[in-house]
């Protein structure tokens, strides 16, 4: 039996400690997805419908981190219209540090783009994500949305691809940011989607921050789809803030880092 890592206190960890701990596996073929999610002790995933107020200052520093390695940042458009979604801010330097050492950044330091995955295309062209970012947002949306929302979104900027016919798969997700060159990737929600990977088996690490804060009411889960898939997975560590943050990196158990 594989035995748990001891906790690592969060205070004492430097920026480059974190990036050690959180570095997407070397020399990567196909995209590698990693979720990054926050939920209560009670499991609730949001209040009065939004995750921010969850947020502790050791999973913003980590959520900070977890931007800075990717190539790109994936998320569902239901979870992007609600936390209102622009671009990623991400430390330029850390960014440029990181591509220098090959643990993901970019060469010019530039943020990572934001893909929204959305089968009908119904997001807002005068929405945060086209006019709030230094990278134009990618749109992995069907062939069967509606040609005039996508021509919208093109006009205001967007990456449009149809990914699917009528729906956007965990292997469509996968092939067009395998195009594109982004291994990289980092899904920040929501639920179905997140539900989606794990259904099709492409869910490859979470990182799950446990928050110190007790909600009730109906929040939801960090996972949600038809079907179920247990999946086994290994932890990789945990730390601990003074606060009692939790912060934990699990990865799935057939896989190394």
């Amino acid at each position: 039996m594989q035995r748990a890592p001891n906790a690592i206190q969060f205070t004492a960890l430097s920026p480059d400690d974190l990036v050690r701990l959180y570095a997407y596996p070397a020399r990567l073929e196909s995209p590698w997805i990693r979720a990054n999610f926050v939920a209560s002790i009670d499991g609730a995933v949001t209040v009065d419908g939004r995750s921010g107020a969850l947020g502790t200052g050791a999973d913003h520093d980590v959520f900070a981190i977890l931007r800075d390695l990717a190539d790109v940042i994936v998320v569902g458009a239901g979870t992007a219209r609600a936390e209102n979604y622009g671009g990623a801010r991400t430390d330029a330097r850390r960014r440029i540090r990181l591509h220098r050492h090959g643990l993901g950044g970019a060469a010019d330091g530039a943020p990572p783009p934001i893909a929204v995955v959305t089968a009908s295309a119904a997001l807002d062209p005068a929405g945060k994500l086209f006019t709030d970012t230094v990278r134009p947002p990618i749109v992995l949306t069907t062939a069967a949305a509606p040609a005039d929302r996508k021509e919208l979104l093109t006009d205001a900027g967007a990456e449009v691809v149809e990914a699917g016919d009528t729906t956007v798969t965990a292997a469509d997700l996968r092939a067009a940011l395998a195009a594109r060159g982004l291994l990289r990737v980092l899904c920040e929600g929501g639920p179905s989607l997140f539900g989606e990977l794990i259904s099709a088996g492409a869910a490859d690490e979470l990182c799950l921050t446990v928050s110190p804060l007790l909600v009730g009411g109906t929040a939801g889960r960090i996972a949600v789809s038809p079907n179920a898939l247990p999946t086994p997975m290994a932890l990789r560590h945990v730390l601990t803030d003074d606060d009692g943050t939790l912060l934990t990196r699990w990865e799935r158990a057939h896989t190394q880092s």
